[in-house]
């Protein structure tokens, strides 16, 4: 009797120990801590670009964590909802207490990818892109995902055929270059003077280009279409 009484015992505690995954992950799905953590990841990850999914990894079997109240989930400074991340959990009330959870956040969409061998300094044309679609949480960051991001900018490094565009690798093309001709603008109340020099700089819309004058003087103003130098005073 005693020997039946042992061995109901050890079912009973086998039991406990080696309760199947499915059913901690199960429990968890069905708390207010779960919810609060679903409901901050649908609304931080609605800006993303495409079709997101995420998903919400388990807590860890340790965490002894007291009765709560008022879940504050965050993003854990340099955390970005993008791939495999981390969202933190603080309890407010009526405990006090800190945990991390593992998410998962993949965003199915567009992307672009060169169409044929790119070298540095090439400017990119309609036909030197193509459209591809996939997980973008799986490709560099930085992936550009609009045409408008990559028409007419210029290659920084060159690009092999097919590789992903990335956008810190395109800057804006130079609207000065170093040696060329420029008109100077100089606009000021009651007044506007314009006269030629020299760019001594390559500059892009908007970037500061220094400038020599037909007298030897060197002046500095901001870049802008055609040639044109805006000098202020």
């Amino acid at each position: 009797m005693k020997t039946h009484f042992i061995l109901d015992l050890l079912v009973i505690f086998c039991g406990i120990v080696w309760l199947p995954p499915m059913a901690t992950a199960q429990s968890f799905a069905q708390t207010p801590l779960y919810n609060s953590l679903d409901d901050y990841l649908r609304t931080q990850t609605k800006g993303l670009p495409g079709k997101v999914t995420y998903r919400i990894g388990s807590l860890d079997e340790r965490a002894q964590l007291s009765p709560c109240e008022v879940f504050e989930p965050f993003l854990p400074a340099g955390g970005k909802l993008w791939g495999k991340s981390t969202v933190g959990v603080r309890c407010l009330g009526p405990s006090t207490w800190t945990i991390y959870v593992p998410v998962q956040v993949n965003v199915s969409g567009n992307y672009l990818i060169s169409a044929r061998t790119m070298p540095a300094g090439y400017v990119l044309g309609t036909a030197d892109i193509v459209v591809r679609n996939g997980d973008l949480s799986t490709l560099p960051a930085n992936i550009v995902t609009d045409k408008t991001q990559a028409i007419g900018k210029v290659v920084k490094n060159g690009f092999s055929a097919g590789q992903p565009l990335r956008g810190d690798l395109l800057i804006d093309p130079w609207v000065v270059q170093q040696g060329q001709t420029v008109k100077t603008v100089s606009n000021g109340p009651g007044f506007s003077v314009s006269s030629e020099g020299k760019a001594l700089n390559n500059a892009t819309a908007g970037q500061l280009v220094q400038v020599r004058t037909a007298s030897g003087q060197t002046v500095s103003g901001i870049a802008r279409p055609g040639g044109i130098v805006e000098v202020s005073h």
